[in-house]
């Protein structure tokens, strides 16, 4: 095997920081055979093609200056739908929380009062009316439940809906 050896490479000089040093670079080396070009004939581009370009380049930053904002609105619409459906989804769980809240206090004193029964009679009494007020307040909180989870799924789909068709009808325009 042979070995090879290279010589250090010489450190690289140190970008320009100002345009003032940049400028003292391009000086030092002003006639430069490998940027002059002797034999190639100076062109100008014609006003009509330079005209063109400056069109093309103002239509396009206009197109993704309007694609941008309707970005932003459709996202601004996002966070705003997701705002409501995380109150929503609040609402709701309090609402469960407190549906439990009562059937548990509500348990609690049946029982409580299943200790002081002094007959069988009156155990079966309290136990009817226990398990009819529990299914009363059972379909009352089936009932709230359900109208509370119509009420969230419309306004979920309300407003991203509504972010749809305005993210939409922006990007068309744009």
């Amino acid at each position: 095997m042979t070995e090879t050896k290279t010589a250090a490479a010489a450190p690289k000089a140190p970008r320009a920081k100002t345009a003032k040093a940049a400028d003292a670079t391009i000086a030092a080396f002003p006639n430069f055979e490998a940027f002059t070009m002797p034999n190639m004939p100076k062109m100008e581009i014609p006003a009509v093609t330079r005209e063109m370009a400056e069109k093309s380049i103002e239509q396009a930053r206009e197109a993704y200056a309007k694609l941008k904002t309707a970005a932003e609105d459709a996202t601004d619409l996002i966070e705003d739908g997701f705002e409501t459906t995380r109150r929503s989804v609040l609402d709701f769980n309090h609402k469960a929380v407190d549906a439990a809240r009562a059937n548990t206090d509500a348990t609690f004193q049946f029982v409580k009062d299943m200790f002081e029964v002094k007959t069988l009679a009156e155990a079966i009494e309290l136990q009817t009316s226990f398990a009819r007020a529990q299914f009363d307040a059972f379909g009352a909180q089936a009932k709230d439940m359900q109208e509370l989870s119509t009420k969230l799924a419309g306004e979920m789909n309300e407003t991203f809906k509504g972010a749809v068709d305005k993210a939409s009808k922006d990007f068309k325009a744009a």
